[in-house]
């Protein structure tokens, strides 16, 4: 007989307290009568989990979304409870689940480190309540096979109550063809009874133009005016992502290109990526060489306790250009959930910028938040280069160390954020609009704008605190604002009188300053537009603030004026998936430059360049 695990059921508000061995009997009951409702499938290197839920008073709750989720806390599917309050995962990969049950009126309940063995059932009694809801994992009974079938999602068909949530699930609601990531919630029901090699395949197609960004400004991405990104499920279990840029030098005429790929198994365990990217820079003489750089990373989470989560892993970069220069970066990050209470998190990263990191952790910036945004943020991760520069004719990378502590706390469609860090970065690459004979041959690197170069701007040292505050104002619309303190650079008024990139860097100092910013996120209700719109102030003046790259919190604050435009067009006949035509503004006031007088010339640091750019997308 199976044995009962953990304390009794539930006892509060007056209530008769249940035993652990009388709750297993009564749901093992509840679920043997319902086996005609949910036939069993025989799948031996698998197992399942199927659960009830009550509310208080033990009545059964219809309609409650439950949601499974994988070791990495990755969304894996989705159920409804039936008329009985009864839900079911099946044909699920031995692993650590959790199970997040919610229904209006009543507080979510969450469970973690559910175990799945093969052959096992582990049974979830759910208590819902509108102060304290808990999971109690009953049992877990070898031999029953797997509670998953088609027959439940149909239950809930004729409740009018429930039928616009019912609609929310991948696979329900139509033929749309957004519909594109029903198969990752629940990759069972993408699989044919003999087994496909790829399937939930979905990929995306940009064509842009406009400025190609800059070495030395704040993203440091390159826009090399094509760019696509497909991924597909091998055997149902393997992700497999698919990016690429490719383009051609306005200079050289020869192509420039970058492509990365990245696997995980399953949505656990470590997510793999190898990326190579190869660009020309514009300005220089014929026969330059080209800047390459080769990337291997890896990327994973794991829960260390029910409350303690560590996100980890790094990248080795290879980059070539007249020199060949290797940099490993690191970075970590330890959440602890204070449950109501909110989240505590530690992080600290060396070398390059954590794209893996930001990647998996960012938030939506908005209501523009959809199917694709996996493959979007691959496009993202594929168009960030090593911001090089030349310190006395010789390329050099950009190294950061940082360490931070933030803290968040999420009050119903609100959330609030505070951190605080300390930063140091050496070899600083920073854009500068210079004319010809401001400074000594070897001091400037060409960008990847025949506009600008990039300049070394020396190592510095700075602290800083922001703090944000997000709200959602329905599905369509998303306020935030930030205010904050950071070190900026500012420069002497001495001009020293010489022409070399030594004599700059000795006028650079770092100064402390505040500075404020609001954002704003629309969607219009009738074209279906995304209307992204920000601002930063500060005292641009006499300062330059090089932008940080926040690890504990999504925010990422964008110098003065920047707009997007997201807009989708109508369907061509013939033709699947769907169109957007997209545009943005960066910087469009151009604030953040410095004017400093150098050798008797002025030239200008700038923070983020101002930049325009415009496209068109395919999604499918």
């Amino acid at each position: 007989m199976a044995g009962a695990h953990g304390p009794s059921a539930f006892s509060q508000y007056g209530m008769q307290t249940v035993r652990p061995k009388l709750a297993a009997s009564v749901i093992a009951g509840l679920f043997l009568s319902t086996l005609t409702a949910f036939p069993a499938t025989e799948a031996p290197l698998s197992g399942s989990i199927a659960g009830v839920v009550r509310n208080a008073s033990g009545v059964p709750q219809m309609g409650a979304s439950v949601l499974l989720f994988n070791r990495s806390e990755r969304l894996m599917m989705r159920a409804l409870t039936n008329e009985r309050g009864v839900f079911g995962f099946g044909l699920l990969i031995p692993d650590v689940y959790s199970v997040r049950v919610s229904l209006a009126s009543f507080v979510p309940a969450v469970k973690q480190k559910i175990a799945v063995q093969p052959g096992m059932q582990s049974l979830l009694y759910v208590n819902l309540a509108s102060v304290l809801s808990s999971i109690e994992l009953v049992y877990a009974k070898p031999g029953e096979g797997t509670l998953m079938s088609d027959d439940w999602k149909w239950v809930l068909k004729e409740s009018a109550s429930t039928r616009p949530v019912l609609r929310m699930l991948p696979g329900f609601g139509g033929s749309d063809a957004n519909q594109s990531g029903a198969n990752q919630s629940n990759p069972n029901e993408s699989e044919s009874p003999s087994g496909s090699v790829f399937s939930d395949t979905r990929g995306v197609l940009n064509l842009s133009a406009g400025d190609a960004g800059s070495l030395g400004g704040s993203s440091s991405q390159s826009d090399l005016g094509t760019a696509f990104a497909l991924a597909t499920s091998v055997f149902g279990h393997n992700q497999v992502q698919l990016s690429g840029n490719v383009g051609y030098s306005a200079h050289t005429g020869l192509p420039a290109a970058g492509f990365r790929t990245s696997y995980s198994h399953d949505g656990s365990g470590p997510v793999v990526a190898v990326t190579v990217q190869q660009v020309y820079l514009t300005g220089q003489a014929d026969g330059a060489p080209a800047l390459r750089n080769m990337s291997v990373s890896m990327h994973d989470s794991v829960h260390l306790t029910e409350n303690l989560r560590l996100d980890y892993g790094g990248s080795f970069d290879s980059v070539t250009y007249m020199d060949h220069l290797s940099s490993l970066n690191r970075f970590g990050r330890l959440t602890y959930d204070l449950g109501m209470a909110g989240q505590v998190k530690l992080a600290f990263s060396s070398g390059g910028p954590p794209t893996e990191l930001l990647m998996d952790s960012s938030g939506s910036q908005g209501p523009t938040r959809g199917d694709t945004e996996a493959l979007s943020q691959d496009l993202a991760a594929l168009a960030v280069l090593p911001r090089l520069s030349l310190l006395d004719g010789h390329a050099a990378i950009q190294r950061t160390q940082d360490f931070e502590i933030g803290y968040e706390k999420k009050i119903r469609a609100t959330t609030m954020n505070l951190t605080g860090y300390s930063e140091r970065v050496n070899n600083a690459a920073m854009t500068v609009v210079a004319p010809a004979g401001a400074f000594a041959p070897g001091d400037l690197l060409p960008d990847i704008s025949s506009q600008n170069s990039v300049l070394d701007a020396g190592s510095y040292q700075r602290m800083g605190f922001a703090a944000s505050l997000s709200r959602a104002l329905g599905d369509h619309v998303q306020v935030g604002t930030s205010f904050g303190s950071s070190g900026g650079l500012a420069a002497d008024d001495q001009d020293l009188g010489a022409n070399t990139a030594d004599a700059l860097r000795d006028r650079l100092h770092t100064s402390q300053r505040f500075w404020a910013s609001a954002r704003a996120s629309a969607k219009l209700p009738v074209t279906g537009t995304v209307i992204t719109g920000s601002y930063e102030w500060m005292n641009y003046s006499d300062t330059s603030m090089p932008d940080h790259v926040y690890l504990t919190q999504s925010l990422y604050a964008e110098t003065g004026l920047n707009v997007r435009l997201r807009q989708p067009l109508p369907a061509v006949p013939g033709m699947p998936g769907r169109m957007e035509a997209t545009a943005e503004l960066q910087n469009g006031l151009a604030q953040g430059y410095l004017p400093i007088i150098q050798g008797g010339q002025q030239v200008m640091l700038v923070q983020s360049p101002r930049a325009l750019r415009g496209g068109l997308s395919f999604i499918f």
